[in-house]
């Protein structure tokens, strides 16, 4: 009778055992969790800043490209007006 107490005994030692490291388990596991929630907003948040600065830089580019042309602003507004004034012409053909 006593090996069979001493095997219950063993049993409800190793099970106590498993329980405990379950229950550890779960805890890192949660943490492991947490971590990972946190490492993605990170990463979210570095997207975000990165597309941001990658519009900067293209509008960066594109003002220093109107800016780099010999013309200057009145000769630009110049073209601007004169291309409007030819659309204008364009309309009134496609109205007639």
């Amino acid at each position: 009778m006593s090996s069979v107490a001493g095997q219950l005994d063993s049993v409800l030692n190793k099970t106590a055992r498993l329980i405990e490291l379950c229950s550890a388990l779960q805890e890192e596991n949660e943490l492991l969790n947490q971590e990972n929630e946190s490492i993605k907003a990170a990463l979210q948040t570095s997207k975000n800043k990165s597309l941001d600065l990658e519009e900067k830089l293209r509008v960066l580019k594109l003002a220093k490209s109107i800016e780099g042309t010999s013309e200057k602003s009145l000769d630009i507004k110049q073209k601007i007006n004169d291309f409007v004034r030819e659309i204008d012409k364009c309309v009134v053909l496609l109205k007639k």
